[in-house]
């Protein structure tokens, strides 16, 4: 790797170019004010390559031959992965106090398992929290459950399959919750492996259909704080497959800083339980 005296340059028009195409294959999309924090993220990646321009990463990127494997790194290196144990658990406890039980009041399901998709689980924390809660409520007794748990990040899906947490991904999670389901080892702490083997874990892409639609056959999709990095175009992409896939009824979850009311008329916003999600009736 050679050294480079000044950071590289990253011209408008090339950042045009460049955003657009990783807009295209990642759904994330980066304002104009946002150019400066693009090349500083793409920068040392230049650099590791031996590359002298962003146009050359962009030729790298759309025409390489090897092209698929630098988009697998491009996006662990874009991956916002900033996630805990019971965030936004209020959607969870909704799902498992409320939703679950009326949903197997269906006649279906005495065949048939509950499907789960998280489907962007970052490095596990959100899918995990979901099996605890499940677990707490003596739900996996009760019934067949799968719970599916995606990322675009193959970084962040290798992280969640060692299922070895750091202290910072259990600032809301109760200690004794903490206690009952994770062992201190060296390095974090290390999730149950009953409860970790619970969540079938895989890498998905959420704009590349033939990769998550399998996955979008699912009577809940968790889908939350990633929109908030999308275009609306990909928005409604995404979301638009979520619906032709999901379950009816089902039951799309997103962030409390999201909303999809401009996004789609098909799913219907409801407050249940003190949270909102958006249903397919």
């Amino acid at each position: 790797m050679r050294f480079k005296a000044e950071p590289f340059s990253l011209p408008e028009s090339i950042f045009t170019i460049l955003r657009d195409l990783i807009h295209e294959h990642t759904g994330l999309y980066y304002e104009n004010n946002q150019r400066t924090m693009l090349g500083e993220k793409l920068s040392p990646r230049l650099l590791e390559r031996d590359l002298d321009s962003f146009l050359d990463y962009y030729y790298l990127l759309k025409y390489d031959i090897n092209a698929y494997e630098e988009w697998n790194y491009l996006m662990d290196l874009l991956s916002v992965q900033e996630t805990f144990f019971w965030r936004e658990i209020d959607q969870v406890q909704v799902m498992v106090d409320i939703l679950l039980p009326q949903l197997l009041e269906l006649p279906k399901f005495r065949y048939q398992a509950v499907r789960i998709w998280c489907a962007a689980c970052a490095t596990g924390e959100e899918p995990l929290s979901i099996a605890i809660a499940l677990q707490e409520k003596g739900w996996f007794d009760k019934v067949a459950i799968e719970i599916y748990a995606s990322d675009g990040s193959q970084k962040a899906i290798t992280q969640a399959k060692k299922g070895i947490y750091r202290e910072r991904s259990f600032r809301t999670l109760p200690e004794y919750l903490k206690q009952k389901y994770f062992q201190k080892i060296e390095g974090g702490w290390q999730i149950q492996a009953d409860i970790h083997k619970r969540v079938e874990w895989s890498l998905a892409n959420l704009m590349k259909p033939y990769e998550i639609h399998s996955l979008t056959h699912a009577n809940f999709i968790f889908c939350r704080n990633v929109f908030i990095y999308f275009s609306e175009d990909s928005i409604k992409e995404t979301v638009s497959l979520f619906y032709k896939g999901i379950s009816s009824p089902g039951y799309l979850f997103v962030g409390a800083a999201e909303s999809l009311l401009k996004i789609t008329k098909e799913l219907d916003l409801q407050e249940i339980g003190g949270a909102f999600v958006y249903v397919k009736k």
